[in-house]
């Protein structure tokens, strides 16, 4: 794959699309605490994981217009927080997706007459997880629809995290699920993934994060469908497939 610039990223909070009022995004990290474990016999330091852990951080613009950034970052919530940063908005591209507590709020004014609100998000249970995007950034549906599969290279055999966005919403409910096949139903038909189903959607904006069991056998297409009564959707899915065994 080509190297790329930072352009035409999104950042997603709890299903609000905050992008245009993000000037830059800082720390976006995670992984396994480093625990020292160097024996005295040992001329060098040895290490094992610990604990996952991960952050991000970002500076927004003010906008107090509603349903706008400020709206969404003000209300310092003490409830978990869904952050989704997409690298980009192509089928197949990078997602980072923290579950996480929002740290502050917190304006400078410089002496140009800039305002910028620095804002942390720091994980809560599950650590930052770099994922593919099964959407090209949003994904619109007006009624239910088959989305186009996405190629993951290799069948695998420990389960999988999904992330959703949701940022519209109007009908009487939409279920947003995922669905494999081996051969891109070329003989072996489409089927749901178990436990790949989200919360049916009844209300917009809203954000979720499931995972099915950890040995679940996820195949090498993989699809996100809608089905429902509902006349507009607008969403967005990343999914995390794990190569080993991963416990949360």
């Amino acid at each position: 794959m080509a190297k790329s610039s930072g352009l035409g990223d999104n950042l997603y909070i709890d299903g609000v699309d905050v992008s245009g009022d993000i000037g830059s995004l800082g720390n976006i990290g995670g992984g396994p605490a480093a625990l020292e474990m160097t024996g005295i016999n040992k001329s060098a330091i040895e290490r094992r994981g610990g604990v996952r852990d991960g952050a991000i951080e970002f500076t927004s613009f003010f906008n107090p217009s509603e349903d706008e950034t400020h709206d969404v970052l003000s209300m310092l919530p003490t409830a978990d927080r869904l952050v989704s940063y997409y690298r980009g908005t192509a089928a197949g591209g990078w997602a980072a997706n923290l579950v996480a507590k929002q740290i502050g709020y917190d304006p400078t004014r410089g002496e140009d007459g800039a305002l910028t609100l620095a804002t942390q998000a720091q994980a809560n249970g599950y650590g930052l997880e770099w994922a593919r995007q099964l959407t090209a950034g949003k994904r619109s549906d007006t009624e239910a629809t088959d989305g186009t599969s996405l190629d993951l290279g290799a069948a695998s055999s420990f389960g999988l995290q999904a992330y959703v966005q949701v940022f519209s919403f109007t009908g009487t409910s939409v279920t947003i699920k995922l669905q494999g096949s081996s051969d891109d139903a070329a003989a072996d038909a489409f089927a749901d993934i178990t436990d790949g189903d989200f919360t049916a959607v009844t209300t917009a904006p809203t954000a979720e994060r499931i995972q099915t069991a950890r040995d679940a056998a996820i195949e090498r297409y993989i699809r996100v469908v809608t089905t429902g009564t509902f006349t507009e959707c607008t969403f967005a899915v990343s999914v995390a497939i794990n190569k080993t065994a991963v416990t949360f």
